[in-house]
């Protein structure tokens, strides 16, 4: 073998020497150099790998670069599944790619390739020998422009639609007409004049092929390359009929065809029009339905304003928001839409962040806070640094978030795709075979057998196959980002309908997080106001979270704090101080007991605090007990609700946590939890959450904290909060930007519902076909049924694929049940 490694950390001579020595050590490499300037290792070797050459040069004390890359390529050209499967299997055949995938519903590719053996280049070449176009989607034009793509798409299909019905439907008179009774103009009747009647149909029929002329130059092309897709096969169906009523038309000009009266020539003319008219139409509804389901991207995107006022060279100036840079003093005023994310400098405000965080109420805003870019300024003004510009906004990642979700596949397409990769080809046999066999062994004429073979090839639609998983992740996860909830990918969404266990972290999950004053039981005649002035003058200054609480809630009842004298920490007690001369203990049984406090009934109270999840603090002066402080974790808002609703679904709650066991039970009985796992540390939080599912449960876990991202990495589906911590976000699977755990079990909700909509798409998309294809082939009229007429063919063809896309819009009504 002969490979190239990029080597990181070398800074001399010397370096590249020791990376060289290294990897010569290792038996079977016979040449290793390194080029210094170009940071490269050249290895020539035989029975050696890649893991062994990075163990050798890491174990040397430097590091072998990752060169492997994801890319997301936008695609263009395809129309059915088969072109998505044409272009993935030509990008995969590339050495040096590892994988490649194509969303057909997002025409765009995600490929993961090593950058020493391919580049991007290399990819689009591959992909326009295959037939199609691909562009890097960083080099692609601004996602807006996409957008105004597609609705030009849109339109363009529904001008190509309208000129071909102006022409079909005179056309499908004309055929028609003198079957079924309906009046002609003498010069152009079949009766009179047959010629007439079939130039007539061949001009109107040249209009409509022109106007569909994709179909063709798409599908010839895609045949010749030995990818055959739905292009190819609406192409050959009425290029079959086309040349039928040619030759046919051609027999009657030169008079070897003479057609008596009250009979008609067979033409097929007009099935060729009305069925590319049709198509053409059920492209255009097509279009119109992929748009719809990409909404949420184009909400998320309308949401960033277009221009920022920056203070440059102390001048204010308006700029474009992506001539914004980081640092950059940023001024908004009453009523904008803050540009970019960043830190207030001066002013204060109230902003409005319902469209990014779902929460309903202005956010009061001073000097120091973080602000989020798109949310809306409401009465106030203010001054903030650019702290993240572009791509690095909350509002950019959360677009990158949703677009990668729905450019993924969840596992249920995999079946859609074999089917799809074979499937046009296996239509082409069926097609000719049946033809063949009517002809040769139903002795029919061969007319009729021309007839079946392009019903079939007309029917056959494996556009339904390839739209039916994707149009529905696409609906699904942008009614995610609607709710607050972001789902990372199609695996995700799939993976989270299977949960039969969700386990919470405590703090800052089912807790707020942050300790408060809870209880504050007064004795001797003391008042809770004057116990707690005491004990907030003792913890003023205190790093403890229990102090600070103590502390805080003094201060938002207004009360006026005393000086301390002869402060003293007594470790694993309490403190020991002076307040307005008097001698002030705060502090657990053991300070009161080692310093002969009477204690009472208070014991009895502390332990019932203690018992409700509660820590509390005995406070005494002058050697007498005057009241007890408790302090505790509140429990959120929604939590009790949300277990609640999770029971209802079918769901195990279990509850992990630092806290002692009387503490973690106290709080899993105040909230329905099934099962406690208390006195975990961080570092053994994923192995709880691994024990779960060797019993055989798939398992969720939902956090927000650094010590969570191991076991949210661990769990089948990893739930971060949204308020959390960048590292736990990045470690989870789904995000919930509320912060709120009733959008857990709508995640939940949301997955059932998805993977509902895909089993019931891919039933009708393969039930159509089962059943569409046998009747095409003339099943029915084997035995005295019908047989079915290609435009019918079309017609049901166009409808398979809409009805499916209609299917996946129902995911919009979407709602979250009480």
């Amino acid at each position: 073998m002969k490979e190239t490694y990029v080597i990181e950390g070398m800074t001399c001579a010397s370096c590249a020497q020791t990376v060289e020595k290294a990897v010569q050590k290792i038996d079977g490499v016979q040449v290793a150099t390194v080029n210094l300037a170009t940071e490269k290792l050249s290895v020539t070797a035989e029975n050696v790998t890649d893991e062994q050459i990075k163990q050798a040069v890491t174990d040397a004390g430097y590091q072998v670069a990752d060169s492997t890359i994801e890319q997301i390529f936008i695609i263009e050209g395809m129309t059915c599944a088969s072109c998505a499967q044409t272009v993935e299997k030509a990008t995969q055949k590339i050495d040096g790619v590892q994988a490649a995938s194509v969303n057909l519903a997002t025409e765009k590719m995600v490929a993961r390739f090593d950058l020493e053996k391919v580049t991007p280049a290399t990819i689009s070449e591959a992909v326009a020998a295959a037939g199609y176009q691909a562009t890097v989607a960083s080099e692609a034009k601004d996602e807006t422009e996409a957008v105004d793509k597609k609705a030009a798409h849109i339109q363009e299909m529904w001008f190509r639609f309208l000129w071909s019905a102006i022409f079909a439907i005179p056309l499908l008179y004309i055929a028609m007409g003198p079957m079924v009774g309906l009046p002609l103009p003498t010069f152009i009747h079949p009766d009179h004049h047959v010629v007439a009647f079939a130039v007539l149909q061949l001009l109107l029929t040249i209009p409509i092929v022109y106007e569909g002329r994709s179909f063709y130059t798409v599908g010839f092309k895609a045949l010749v390359k030995g990818h055959p897709n739905m292009d190819s096969l609406i192409a050959i169906g009425t290029s079959a009929a086309i040349l039928q009523g040619i030759v046919m038309t051609m027999l009657l000009v030169t008079g070897r065809v003479i057609v008596h009266y009250g009979h008609h020539p067979d033409l097929y003319f007009e099935s060729a029009g009305v069925i590319l008219t049709l198509i053409t139409l059920g492209k255009y509804f097509e279009a119109v339905s992929k748009g719809k389901t990409s909404e949420a991207i184009k909400k998320l995107m309308g949401l960033a304003p277009k221009t920022a006022r920056v203070v440059r060279h102390e001048k204010e100036i308006e700029l474009p928001i992506e001539q914004v840079q980081t640092g950059d003093i940023v001024i908004v005023r009453p009523g904008d839409k803050i540009p970019v994310d960043g830190v207030i400098v001066s002013g204060h405000s109230a902003v409005d962040e319902a469209m990014l965080t779902g929460e309903s109420m202005p956010v009061e805003k001073r000097e120091g806070d973080n602000v989020i870019g798109a949310s809306i300024n409401k009465n106030g003004s203010f001054r903030f640094k650019a702290t993240k510009v572009g791509k690095d906004t909350t509002l950019s990642q959360i677009i990158r978030l949703v677009e990668d979700a729905q450019g993924s596949k969840a596992p249920i397409a995999k079946l859609a795709d074999k089917v799809s990769g074979v499937f046009v080809p296996v239509v082409i046999v069926l097609a000719i075979l049946s033809g063949v066999a009517w002809f040769f062994l139903g002795q029919e004429s061969w007319v009729f057998a021309l007839s079946i073979t392009i019903s079939v090839l007309v029917i056959a639609c494996p556009c339904a196959l390839g739209l039916a998983t994707p149009t529905a992740i696409m609906v699904g996860t942008g009614k995610g980002a609607e709710n607050g909830v972001l789902i990372k990918s199609g695996d995700a969404l799939e993976a989270t309908q299977k949960v039969q266990t969700i386990v919470f972290d405590k703090t800052g999950t089912i807790t707020e997080g942050k300790p408060v004053v809870t209880d504050i039981v007064t004795y001797h005649d003391y008042s809770e106001e004057e116990v707690l002035v005491l004990a907030a003058s003792a913890e003023t200054g205190s790093e403890h979270p229990l102090g600070e609480a103590i502390v805080e809630r003094a201060t938002a009842q207004q009360l006026s704090l005393t000086d301390v004298t002869d402060f003293q920490a007594i470790p694993g007690h309490g403190i020991a101080v002076t307040v307005a001369g008097k001698a002030l203990l705060l502090g657990n049984q053991k300070l009161m007991n080692e310093r002969h406090i009477e204690l009472l009934d208070a014991v009895a109270m502390s332990d019932q605090l203690a018992n409700d999840g509660k820590t509390p603090m005995f406070v005494a002066a002058e050697g007498q007990l005057i009241g007890i402080v408790a302090v505790a974790d509140t429990i959120k808002e929604n939590s009790v609700a949300a277990i609640d609703k999770l029971h209802r679904m079918g769901l195990q709650v279990a509850m992990i946590t630092g806290d002692n066991k009387r503490t973690a039970e106290a709080i899993a009985k105040q909230v329905g939890i099934d099962r406690v796992f208390s006195e975990v540390l961080p570092e053994d939080k994923a192995q709880e959450v691994k024990n779960l599912q060797t019993e055989g449960l798939h398992v969720a876990m939902v956090g927000d904290g650094i010590n969570d991202a191991p076991a949210l990495a661990q769990a089948d589906i990893g739930i971060a909060i949204g308020s959390g911590t960048d590292v736990a976000i990045e470690s989870a699977d789904i995000v919930l930007m509320r912060s709120d755990l009733m959008d857990v079990p709508t995640a939940i909700e949301l997955s059932r519902a998805t993977i509902k909509n895909i089993k019931e798409n891919l039933f009708w998309a393969f039930a159509y076909n089962v059943l569409g294809i046998p009747v095409a082939m003339g099943i029915l009229h084997l035995f005295g049924g019908p047989l079915l007429n290609p435009m019918i063919a079309g017609a049901a063809m166009s409808f398979s694929s809409v009805s499916v896309l209609l299917n996946a819009l129902r995911l919009k009504g979407f709602k979250p049940k009480k």
